[in-house]
């Protein structure tokens, strides 16, 4: 699943690419990627034909591009959405959705949603307001608003946010009684963290993952969400992390954090702080990885 990294490194190509570009045809190749748009906003491919996007916004993994008119187009990578710019009439294998845009510097350009596994999607939502009067998510243009998706307003502000509260984070975190790596997966309360990323933050942290949220001091949780900034940042700087060919940014490049990684996947080696043996065990379907030496339990 792409993680809060990999998406942003897709919104900082598609950006320049998009922002400024009128919609002059799209192409749905599989209906199964609009399961998450509500006819209500009109039929896709007519309704988002003729509009001018005007930037492209991150929260969390969710992206969406301002069209105009209180209406976003709002992408979805699931596990192996991809969002690829490409010369006009290029199609990639397994693009579901076609979209090309005419840019004023650019040029003709193809944007196509491709998706292997069909979890992603693609939609039309209708934007709303922030509830805290703050830009809806992660921009690099300087006019992001403080409107986001409807489809998305549930979903928390990420460490990396400009309009992240640390204090009230913090506090959010404190009063769950669930163990902390799950407090930190669950995207109402802070977003853009997946599996990967909270094994890393955690060893880093030298916290256990089964640790209770609630029975940490404010200062733990403060040192926790530290390193959870390192090693998104990390990540980003390294363009992602990838282990197959399904993540890849706008070009289709891969990322390579995956080479740095300490405690996930890394099980059986010997820990990069201590030396003890890094040990995997099930969690929620997945797997966590940690040191039991640096990474203590209680």
């Amino acid at each position: 699943m792409p993680e809060l990294p990999e998406v942003e490194v897709v919104r900082l190509g598609l950006e320049p690419a998009v922002t400024g570009a009128l919609v002059t045809s799209v192409e749905v190749f599989d209906e199964r990627s609009l399961k998450r748009h509500d006819a209500s906003h009109g039929e896709f491919a007519e309704t988002l034909t003729g509009r001018r996007i005007q930037g492209a916004v991150r929260r969390g993994k969710f992206l969406w591009m301002p069209v105009g008119d209180d209406r976003a187009l709002v992408a979805h990578l699931g596990m192996s959405g991809q969002l690829l710019l490409r010369e006009p009439g290029v199609e990639d294998r397994h693009t579901r959705i076609g979209l090309t845009i005419e840019h004023p510097d650019h040029g003709e350009l193809r944007l196509n949603f491709a998706d292997q596994r069909i979890f992603g999607s693609m939609a039309i939502d209708r934007l709303v307001p922030t509830n805290d009067g703050e830009p809806g998510g992660f921009a690099g243009h300087a006019t992001a608003e403080p409107r986001i998706p409807a489809q998305v307003a549930h979903i928390a502000r990420d460490p990396l946010d400009p309009a992240c509260d640390e204090a009230s984070l913090i506090d959010r975190v404190k009063s769950r009684r669930s163990a902390i790596k799950r407090v930190l997966l669950d995207q109402g309360i802070v977003s853009g963290i997946g599996n990967i990323y909270a094994d890393e933050a955690l060893w880093g942290a030298c916290v256990h993952g089964e640790q209770i949220a609630q029975r940490m001091s404010k200062r733990r949780i403060a040192d926790v969400l530290e390193n959870v900034r390192l090693v998104l940042r990390k990540a980003l700087a390294e363009g992602g992390t990838s282990f197959d060919a399904q993540y890849v940014n706008v070009n289709g490049q891969a990322g390579y954090f995956a080479h740095s990684l300490n405690a996930y996947g890394q099980d059986g080696r010997a820990c990069p702080r201590c030396g003890t043996t890094i040990v995997r065990t099930a969690f929620m379907n997945r797997s966590s990885h940690f040191c039991p030496s640096c990474q203590k339990r209680w």
